[in-house]
């Protein structure tokens, strides 16, 4: 069961404790991130979509998101989100409305955010960085709809780690164009100005048509990585573990 943990993150931020309380501290955080990997063992090759807990199912943004899932789950991808209302649940319910995996990794808040109803299997972490390791570890593919600051620290942080290539050069798509036409500038002038390189644009796909969106995933994931999108491995009962429902 997750700790308070918004008491032990500020602790744990707030500068050099006792060696014992660091140890502990990094032993609940090796536990949770233990805990996440026994849970999406089985999820197979994965699609995360990030974006805003804020809008209702009939926002516009919501109802994209819930088209471009449903067409993704179709290739055979799971659809991975935050767990939460808004944009993920639209997203997992994209995935669910064809028969797709709904994966998601929820996060304790200290306005408690709960997991939406179209989950096939979840995690409920204290820790953000642990939720966003998870995240990004299953997935072949990020796309981005329109959200807030943790939106944003999500896409950049993929984003990075794509530029320098700590993990594979995954695509990731932005829809929203007219939301993130600022975003869109605002990159285009690092070109500009030389703080990124001119094909780092190319990492990035804007667009709000669902047909390119799934096509750049299919070319970029499927075809340049070879995937094999199979069903799951089998679980272990003598492991203690579970196999995920459908």
């Amino acid at each position: 069961m997750p700790t308070n943990i918004h008491t032990e993150e500020k602790k744990f931020l707030a500068g050099p404790r006792t060696r014992w309380e660091e140890l502990k501290y990094a032993i609940s955080v090796f536990s949770e991130l233990i805990t996440g990997l026994r849970k999406l063992h089985f999820i197979g090759p994965c699609v995360t979509v990030f974006g805003s807990a804020r809008f209702k199912e009939d926002h516009q943004y919501y109802k994209l998101t819930r088209e471009v899932s449903r067409e993704i789950a179709k290739l055979g991808f799971a659809i991975m989100t935050g767990g939460g209302p808004g944009i993920m649940e639209a997203a997992n319910r994209g995935a669910k409305d064809v028969g797709g995996l709904s994966i998601g990794c929820n996060i304790l808040l200290p306005k408690e955010q709960q997991h939406n109803a179209y989950l096939d299997s979840f995690v409920t972490l204290d820790h953000f960085f642990v939720r966003k390791e998870l995240l990004r570890k299953y997935s072949f593919a990020f796309i981005v709809m329109p959200g807030g600051f943790g939106t944003l620290d999500e896409f950049f942080e993929a984003l990075t780690l794509v530029q320098t290539r700590k993990i594979e050069k995954f695509p990731i798509v932005i829809m929203g164009v007219d939301y993130h036409k600022d975003l869109h500038q605002h990159i285009h002038r690092m070109a500009v100005e030389q703080t990124i390189n001119e094909e780092d644009m190319e990492l990035i796909l804007f667009t709000d048509s669902i047909k390119e969106a799934v096509h750049h995933i299919r070319k970029h994931s499927i075809c340049d990585f070879n995937l094999k999108l199979k069903k799951a491995k089998k679980a272990i009962w003598i492991l203690g573990e579970k196999p995920l429902k459908q």
